[in-house]
């Protein structure tokens, strides 16, 4: 057999058992990737450089940040007032949860925001006897519509930032409207999905009389630590909007916080360390080597190719169909890597559509006008694909592998039927604002 054939064949059944839940999925993706190495389609250099150490390092140092900040209680008393504030009503609290992730998900990125809701979202929905899985699906929906409106809000867009340079502003400008639109139709998509009465749960008389007595500040504990852990936080987002400044990729920025927090505080570094989400961080990495394998023989290359081929240089056409093929590609291999292979993809493309820029260097090229829209379309397909299925996003994957260790188990198909019909509509609404704010003029 080719070494195509052979690729493909790995990276079928890989995902074919990701998604019958059968094994481990960390499991699945490691094994995926020896397989990889062992025949041939890449040798150890190139696994380890299919790897992207900046995602890798970018997820390490924002848990060990949130577990720190964790210990002060913060979360879990911002929770219980939201909790408060509601009633104890069930779905004004999965709406106030969820727009809080997506307005978090822009200046945190929607990994961080997971991260830091997802625990306590669980501990308050034990707490007053609701299941946490809606609540859970619903913040990760909203955290990656809120992370597309920023540079830093999602991984695939401080890749495409990186590569083409476009700068924070620019990403708010051409994409925070539509974030802006789709978030009462996300509010209204989850009404839809939830409106059975007792869908959510109720309180129990005992609990919802329990709320009325609780003082939130109780939850609030070393208040030093506090001070001093959202005070590197607040720098560590501050290098995220200046990284380009700064020259520093993302994943280092989270690295210097990380480490700047354990030398300020003192805490002990071992039980911090075992609460980072390991088994997510592996399966990262099988899947950046598994996907760098088809990538290695061609497969999304050709894939891609084609699929841009068949608009037949039509510019409108064009962006179209990069949008929902990122979309598309991000569902089944993660946004991540579906970006950085679309990324120069998306350069040989403008290069085609438009012959007479073609003599512009990349830098030049990415940022001209009649560019631009490739960008965005980007931008939009993989950021909204990743809530088209569990794998389509770090946030899904963190939020599943974090409940599944609290005995709250979603699954792929139950993440996936939620969230692909939440990834349709909103694929729908993003191509009418890019044909109408950029092509149909």
């Amino acid at each position: 057999m080719s070494e195509l054939t052979v690729a493909t064949v790995i990276f079928v059944a890989t995902y074919a058992a990701i998604i019958s839940e059968r094994l481990d999925r960390a499991v699945v993706a490691l094994t995926g990737a020896a397989l990889m190495i062992a025949v041939g389609v890449l040798d150890q250099r190139e696994a380890l450089v299919a790897i992207d150490v900046n995602t890798i390092a970018l997820l390490v140092g924002m848990m060990i940040i949130i577990n720190v900040l964790k210990r002060t209680g913060v979360f879990r008393y911002a929770g219980w007032r939201t909790a408060i504030a509601v009633g104890g009503n069930p779905w004004r609290l999965m709406v106030g949860f969820a727009l809080f992730a997506a307005v978090s998900s822009a200046f945190l990125d929607n990994v961080t925001t997971i991260l830091l809701m997802v625990p306590v979202t669980i501990a308050i929905c034990d707490d007053l006897g609701f299941d946490s899985r809606p609540f859970l699906i619903s913040q990760v929906i909203a955290s990656n519509i809120g992370g597309t409106a920023t540079l830093i809000g999602d991984p695939p867009n401080i890749l495409i930032g990186s590569a083409t340079g476009l700068n924070f502003v620019d990403f708010v400008v051409h994409l925070a409207p539509l974030v802006v639109l789709l978030l009462p139709l996300m509010v209204a998509g989850f009404w839809l999905v939830y409106r059975r009465p007792g869908g959510l749960g109720a309180p129990s008389p005992v609990a919802r009389a329990a709320l009325q007595q609780v003082d939130a500040r109780i939850h609030i504990g070393d208040a030093r630590l506090l001070r001093l852990a959202l005070g590197v936080l607040a720098i560590t987002i501050l290098g995220f909007v200046f990284h380009g400044v700064l020259h520093y990729e993302a994943g280092t920025i989270a690295m210097f916080g990380a480490v700047l927090l354990l030398l300020l505080s003192r805490v002990d570094l071992h039980p911090v360390l075992e609460e980072v989400e390991w088994p997510t961080i592996f399966f990262f990495v099988g899947l950046f080597v598994l996907v760098g394998g088809v990538e290695e023989v061609g497969l999304l290359d050709r894939v891609a190719r084609r699929a841009v081929a068949l608009t037949e240089g039509n510019v409108t056409l064009t962006v179209l169909a990069i949008l929902w093929f990122a979309a598309v590609v991000s569902a089944i291999v993660d946004n991540i890597p579906a970006v950085a292979t679309m990324i120069p993809l998306t350069f040989a493309v403008a290069r085609f559509l438009f012959p007479e820029l073609a003599g512009l260097e990349d830098g030049d090229l990415a940022i001209h006008p009649q560019v631009t829209p490739l960008w965005w379309a980007l931008a939009l397909g993989a950021c909204l694909g990743g809530n088209g299925s569990l794998v389509g996003a770090s946030a899904n994957v963190v939020a599943v592998g974090i409940a599944e260790r609290r005995n709250e188990p979603i699954g792929f198909w139950g993440f996936t039927r939620v969230g692909l019909p939440f990834t349709l509509v909103s694929l729908v609404v993003a191509s009418l604002y890019v044909w109408l704010r950029y092509l149909a003029f």
